[in-house]
């Protein structure tokens, strides 16, 4: 089946994300009531995969990856639904709002970043931890340290003497974001000192490390690889338990002791009210759309390997879950929280 979208996506992302199945993607079709819908006959209505981000951004360009392919192997359609603000909080509205019907519920797709586990664990969410259930994990980028080129640091060593004879600025996207976070960690494991500068924006925060305004920022490999690879950046330690393969001369701060592992998840989850056997049927849907050469390819072109970074809900569940419990703890630390 083909797939739709709430929404308006600038027309050149749509050609190159959407391609030739974007001519049938506004047709809605017939929508089964929940008289007519039994589990065996599922899915029986509409799928929406709700997003709390914007069109055209990472957390979309994703969901489109693998959304024809999983589109492919159900006979009813599969739609994006925008639902923005709050840091995710309208997204988890909705998805209440979807639980008041059994049939509708079992056709809602959540897409998750960390900032859902962040607006929870902040109280700012009318959900709760144990209402999520996992579905897959699309993709688990790690952060490296990197510095401005002409930066005086070229190794682990002198960038922790550095940050423990003095204070070193880091750029971050925003207060209480993954990069303020990973930080913090990494300076209570470490024994490092730093200050973090907002900047608004992950573009706005790697242009701020490159024009020498802070000394260093924590990016993504997928987002990092090309401009380290360019030489506009400069890579400093891997805040992962291991090298990466595309990145092998980079070391992983856990070779110095310091064993703190800053990711970017992506993945998928439903209500944990959804039926068992849904939950199942929704997981295999999307793992199929992730074998797909296109999403596959997406993610080697990230600089992610999709053998590691792919993983179904015996993975995904229970590292959300703590994934949230790490969140919660290192927002206490910074009197960001009061739960």
């Amino acid at each position: 089946m083909t797939f739709m979208q709430y929404g308006t996506i600038p027309s050149e992302t749509r050609r190159v994300v959407l391609g030739a199945a974007a001519a049938a993607a506004f047709t809605i079709p017939f929508t089964a009531s929940a008289q007519e819908c039994s589990i065996d006959e599922w899915p029986c209505q509409t799928i929406e995969v709700v997003s709390h981000a914007s069109a055209g951004g990472g957390t979309d360009t994703t969901i489109r990856m693998w959304l024809d392919g999983a589109a492919a192997t159900v006979d009813e359609n599969l739609r994006v639904v925008y639902k923005q603000g709050g840091g995710s909080r309208a997204a988890h509205e909705y998805l209440l709002s979807r639980a008041n019907d059994q049939t509708d519920l079992n056709h809602t797709v959540m897409a998750l970043t960390q900032t859902h586990l962040y607006t929870i664990a902040r109280g700012n969410s009318p959900l709760e931890i144990d209402e999520i259930q996992g579905l897959v994990r699309a993709m688990d980028d790690p952060s490296v340290i990197v510095v401005n080129p002409d930066s005086p640091y070229d190794t682990y060593e002198e960038f922790m003497e550095a940050s423990t004879d003095g204070t070193l600025t880091w750029g971050v996207a925003q207060v209480g974001g993954t990069e303020h976070i990973g930080i913090s960690r990494w300076a209570s494991e470490s024994g490092a000192n730093a200050r973090v500068v907002p900047f608004g924006s992950g573009g706005e925060m790697i242009t701020s490390l490159r024009s020498g305004a802070v000394d260093a920022t924590l990016a993504n490999v997928s987002e990092a690889l090309g401009q380290i690879e360019d030489g506009a950046l400069k890579p400093i330690a891997m805040l992962y338990h291991e090298r990466v393969g595309d990145l092998p001369d980079v070391p992983s701060t856990y070779e110095f002791g310091h064993e703190v592992s800053v990711t970017t998840t992506r993945g998928y989850y439903t209500h944990a009210n959804a039926d068992p056997d849904v939950v199942e049927k929704m997981e295999a849907m999307i793992l199929e759309g992730m074998e797909t050469d296109r999403f596959r390819d997406y993610l080697s072109g990230s600089g992610l390997n999709p053998d590691t970074n792919v993983a179904g809900a015996d993975v995904w569940d229970p590292q959300l879950k703590e994934e949230y419990q790490v969140s919660l703890e290192a927002l206490r630390a910074l009197d960001m929280t009061d739960r």
